[in-house]
């Protein structure tokens, strides 16, 4: 028996990519490092926001590729002169996404206070009613 797949239902036409989407989200990293907020800002307007503590802006990057925010963390090396007692502050490299709708761009970054916030916020749509003419073949 197989799969029923969501994009293989017959009501929803051009939905065949939505099921690769949810995949590729649910492959996203999961470890819970490092820890994030997702905030609603406004009416068509989100803020996600990272913990990011000991991390410069040279240090991090954001991309968005095909519809995926993708926000990378990488420190450079260390002195190795440097001997801890006690090392309790993560520095790992890391690398977070999410999977942005259609229509939800990044309208900007900013890092303060060990919080890396980045701004998002979704086009509205306009109603268009099209009107499809009944022709003979």
């Amino acid at each position: 028996m197989t799969k029923p797949t969501f994009g293989a239902h017959p009501f929803l036409l051009g939905f065949d990519q939505l099921e690769r989407l949810v995949e590729r989200t649910a492959k996203a990293g999961t470890d819970g490092y490092p820890p994030f907020n997702i905030e609603q800002s406004g009416e068509n307007a989100y803020r996600i926001t990272l913990a990011v503590a000991g991390f410069r802006e040279a240090d991090l990057t954001i991309t968005v590729e095909d519809r995926q925010l993708l926000i990378r963390g990488r420190q450079a090396e260390e002195d190795a002169a440097r001997i801890y007692l006690h090392r309790g502050i993560a520095a790992r490299a890391f690398q977070r996404s999410f999977v942005l709708a259609e229509g939800v761009e990044v309208a900007g970054a900013a890092l303060e206070n060990g919080l890396l916030h980045v701004d998002l916020k979704r086009a509205v749509p306009e109603q268009v009613v099209q009107i499809i003419r009944i022709g003979r073949n």
